[in-house]
């Protein structure tokens, strides 16, 4: 065996290696890696503010503002979120009487069923008894994980560590970019620096545009649905933003919550449709507006490959791992572009073949 064939060999091992232990660590490493894109979200902000101050007052003073801005959005938002879902719960007896009354005559009479079959008696039944079952299941779970060591470590690192770790990532950003670029072999450092130049266009690109992408959206399906007059406006218009992330995954949710809540509420004709107005204006408003203006095309992967991502992301890290599908994704887009551009260059792409 050659010694190039047994570097090769022992590169592949220890990639290998380390995917594993990614694998394995995924529980553990995931809220690390969100407060590292956390940092990386917020060091444009710093590296501003380092102009007028030092590195660590610029950390400082960016962290605080934005966890006080979180903190005021958590108080305002709780609170409304908490009444619209028990005005959810309060409304759910009219709406079953609308569909003893209303809804399962029509459907009797017009689909000539028998009597019993859509009995609203059985339904309640089923309801009250599953609603008291998941209030038991819920209450159990919940003394589970506040008594369980290992389920309050995992709140504490999620509530306490993500912060620390994202501060002072981001208050050593400078240094620890300086430290991975020595770290590398004299020889790549020319590649490995275009590269990384090309993944922090196209990811700042991305993450920030689609941040601003994610705010206008919920913002937008908030307002429109509490112009409409449903009361699970806020829930409903910013959880359709969260999720704006994958492609038409928002919309999709969003329009079920929603239709929902009005049949709930409302229970007629005209309000359904004002609310899928709603979000086909947000879905035009999303495609032809916002993503092109703030996003463009810096992702440059198919609709099918990002939800892809976001399973695959989820699946292996959880809910980080949800967040982190895309910027990853980002990543490995601009490094299968410089791989695919060599390949066409190469002498092997371009051979001609025999006659």
């Amino acid at each position: 065996m050659t010694p190039l064939l047994q570097r090769r060999l022992l590169i592949g091992a220890v990639a290998a290696g380390a995917l594993v232990l990614l694998y394995l660590l995924g529980p553990v490493l995931a809220p690390f890696f969100g407060a590292a894109l956390l940092a990386y979200i917020a060091d444009p902000l710093v590296e501003r503010l380092q102009r007028l101050l030092p590195r660590g007052w610029a950390t400082a003073l960016v962290f605080a503002v934005l966890s006080l801005a979180g903190l005021l959005a958590l108080l305002f938002a709780i609170p409304a979120l908490q009444r619209q879902l028990v005005s959810l719960l309060e409304q759910l007896p009219r709406f079953l009487d609308w569909l003893e009354q209303t809804l399962m005559p029509w459907l009797q009479a017009h689909l000539r069923l028998p009597p019993d079959v859509l009995s609203m008696a059985s339904a309640r039944a089923w309801l009250q008894d599953h609603w008291a079952q998941a209030g038991t299941y819920a209450a159990q779970g919940l003394g589970q994980l506040l008594t369980s060591g290992l389920g309050l470590i995992g709140i504490l690192v999620n509530v306490v560590v993500v912060p620390v770790v994202t501060f002072y990532l981001l208050r050593d950003w400078p240094q620890l970019l300086a430290r991975v670029d020595a770290l590398l072999p004299h020889r790549w450092r020319p590649a490995v620096r275009e590269f990384a130049t090309d993944a922090d266009r196209v990811l700042s690109g991305f993450l920030h545009g689609q941040l601003l992408v994610m705010l206008a959206q919920g913002t937008f399906y908030a307002v429109a649905l509490s112009v409409v007059g449903l009361n699970q406006a806020l829930l409903i218009g910013f959880a359709a933003g969260l999720v704006t992330f994958v492609p038409y995954l928002g919309g999709v949710i969003g329009l079920t919550l929603a239709l929902i809540a009005g049949l709930v509420q409302f229970q007629d004709l005209p309000h359904l449709l004002a609310i899928g107005g709603v979000f086909a204006a947000g879905q035009m408003l999303e495609s032809l507006l916002l993503t092109p203006l703030l996003v463009g095309d810096r992702l440059g992967m198919h609709p099918v490959a990002v939800i892809f991502a976001v399973m695959a992301g989820g699946q292996l890290f959880g809910f980080f791992g949800v967040l982190l599908a895309l910027p990853v994704s980002a990543v490995l887009v601009v490094l299968l572009r410089r791989a695919l551009t060599r390949y066409q260059d190469s002498a092997w792409y371009a051979q001609e073949p025999p006659c």
